[in-house]
């Protein structure tokens, strides 16, 4: 990992900065962080994590974004975040970074959080300026305060109150749920898991204390699959862990092709607030 992104890590154990060395982290306090031979680092310190997504979920992921069939959700997350201050790009349940790596092409530092070891492997490769730590959002980010100038959240989980430590009070948030009709087609077809309709007003309830929305735009546009990439895309996502494969492929070989869906998401930036609400 790099040292310029290390100097924005802290220690999970003691909150000390991080000295870098050839093959771990150490802090002042002596707790030390092997970096794993694939090139992510683990920051869990030990604590239960949920484990994330699994290999073939990853790999799914990876050849379905490989395909560009999300390229227009892709072009408008780095299109927000190149608005943005200079500085650090953060992106939580980052996945493989594929959209970090999006946001962070014109020459910015990434870095990519995940709990999912299969993923991080991934991430670690996705740009030379991009470093990749596995942590748990919900046991607070090994990362230092006001650090980001832009934190990515793409189909992933929110903690209102990290994400205003970690980001610069001038910085952005920039959040991606699922809108009503995405993957409309195909939730139908093979009983997917349907997007929640309180999805907006649970995003608001997260985030309100301690961020005011700033802006919001839809994107949205017609996907024309071949079977394997609709089977990726099944396996990519949460209804992964709620249906049989096998019958899932046998659904999509009575489908002509191109299987037709809609990438349908909300896109919103948010601001911290000046201060949080009493």
């Amino acid at each position: 990992m790099r040292p310029a992104l290390i100097t924005h890590l802290r220690c999970p154990v003691c909150r000390a900065p991080f000295s870098p060395g050839d093959r771990a982290l150490r802090c002042p306090q002596g707790h030390s962080f092997d970096v794993a031979r694939q090139g992510y680092v683990d920051l869990t310190a030990g604590r239960p994590a949920p484990t994330g997504d699994t290999a073939e979920m990853v790999a799914a992921r990876e050849a379905l974004l490989a395909a560009g069939h999300f390229g227009a959700l892709s072009a408008a997350v780095a299109e927000l975040a190149g608005r943005e201050r200079p500085g650090l790009v953060v992106e939580v349940g980052a996945g493989t970074a594929h959209y970090l790596a999006a946001a962070t092409a014109d020459g910015r530092d990434g870095l990519a959080i995940d709990t999912s070891k299969p993923a991080l492997r991934r991430a670690a490769r996705a740009g030379e300026r991009i470093g990749a730590v596995r942590a748990d959002i919900w046991q607070g980010l090994p990362v230092a305060d006001h650090a980001a100038a832009v934190i990515l959240d793409v189909f992933a989980p929110r903690s209102g109150a990290e994400f205003a430590r970690v980001l610069h009070p001038d910085g952005a948030l920039v959040v991606a749920t699922p809108a009503a009709a995405h993957l409309a087609e195909l939730v139908d077809a093979l009983g997917l898991i349907r997007v929640d309709p309180a999805k907006g007003e649970r995003l608001h309830r997260s985030l309100d204390p301690w961020f005011g929305r700033s802006e919001a735009r839809r994107v949205r546009t017609p996907l024309a699959l071949g079977r394997a990439d609709a089977f990726a895309l099944v396996g990519m996502g949460p209804s992964a862990w709620h249906t049989d494969p096998d019958k899932i492929r046998a659904a999509l070989e009575e489908m002509p092709e191109p299987i037709s869906a809609t990438l349908d998401v909300d896109l919103t930036v948010w601001r911290p607030r000046p201060h949080p609400k009493d």
